[in-house]
């Protein structure tokens, strides 16, 4: 039996195959891997009726271009992205059925850098470590192969029922935010009071430099009361470590599982996503919450998730 599925016509290296990411792993020195915004990935899935944590294609900065080679097939995209169906426009956080010989195109994003496509009933991958999360550095992940132009990537479902299509009005969808939400941060004495003051006051810009493995920010340089440097010790996406230069740096996704800078803060959980947006030149300022807060707001971000199915709009 032929495999089926999307043919690549066009694709970049920051187009992966991502899931939730590669969990219990870090004390081994495994990086954890996944979606550089949970949220926007978890809403491409919720919106066809996946199970969660079904791996998607996520795009960065720039898109690609697909033949369906299936009878059928229903997608969706959550992030704010150009699409295309056979030069048609067509919108993003809704599903679409597309039919065999269609070309799909992820043109430019118009808000953010990164989306996701999901597709009914997932990518047929094979997990590694527990997971499809794509990890360049080590090889770990993805589809087997790779993906460059000529490449098929398989699905599970090779033909779609005709159902109704749904879309996520844009009042529910992650409003904007500029102030990142950090919790206090286990090495505080390792900075003078002015540096934790500056770094709550002040305004830190994005670097051209920042990847799916830490944002570096420019600002106000955080001083220390020493040298800059600790034994290392575990670290975790949303770590905000400041090296010597008083530079933040804010670990993400693909970041590693020890470090051997201070870190003044850690980045909310439920602020992660925001951060796997940031583009060049952004600009963001830190807001400090307590543990309780974070689990807050973790809880509420849960819940709307769990029943966002419901509210959804369907034609």
């Amino acid at each position: 039996m032929s495999i089926a599925g999307l043919r690549v016509l066009q694709i970049t290296p920051l187009c992966q195959l991502q899931d939730l990411g590669r969990l219990g792993y870090q004390s081994h020195g495994v990086t954890r891997s996944g979606a550089a915004d949970p949220y926007n990935f978890k809403v491409a899935n919720i919106l066809l009726g996946n199970p969660i944590n079904t791996p998607c294609l996520e795009f960065a900065l720039t898109g690609g271009e697909f033949e369906i080679v299936a009878d059928s097939i229903k997608i969706a995209f959550s992030g704010n992205f150009e699409l295309f169906v056979n030069n048609r426009a067509i919108d993003s956080y809704c599903t679409h059925s597309l039919h065999r010989g269609d070309l799909l195109r992820v043109g430019t994003p118009t808000l953010g850098v990164r989306g996701y496509l999901s597709v009914l009933g997932g990518f047929d991958c094979e997990p590694e470590l527990n997971s499809c999360a794509t990890h360049v550095r080590s090889g770990l992940g993805g589809f087997a192969g790779g993906m460059t132009a000529g490449s098929l990537l398989p699905v599970r479902h090779t033909w779609a029922p005709h159902t109704r299509d749904y879309a996520l009005r844009k009042s529910l969808q992650r409003p904007q935010r500029s102030s990142i939400r950090v919790i206090a941060g286990p090495q505080q004495a390792h900075f003078t009071q002015r540096g934790l003051d500056d770094f709550y006051s002040t305004s830190f810009s994005v670097q051209a430099d920042s990847d799916r493995m830490g944002i570096r920010l420019q600002g106000k340089s955080i001083e220390h009361a020493g040298d800059g440097n600790i034994i290392s010790d575990p670290v975790l996406p949303g770590s905000v470590q400041v090296p010597a230069s008083g530079d933040p740096i804010i670990l993400m996704v693909d970041g590693p599982t020890t470090g051997g800078y201070p870190k003044i803060g850690t980045v909310a959980t439920v602020d992660i996503g925001v951060l796997g947006q940031l583009g060049t030149g952004e600009t963001i300022s830190f807001e400090e919450i307590s543990v309780a807060d974070a689990q807050h707001l973790a809880r509420e971000e849960h819940q709307f998730l769990a029943t966002l199915s419901h509210r959804l709009d369907c034609f």
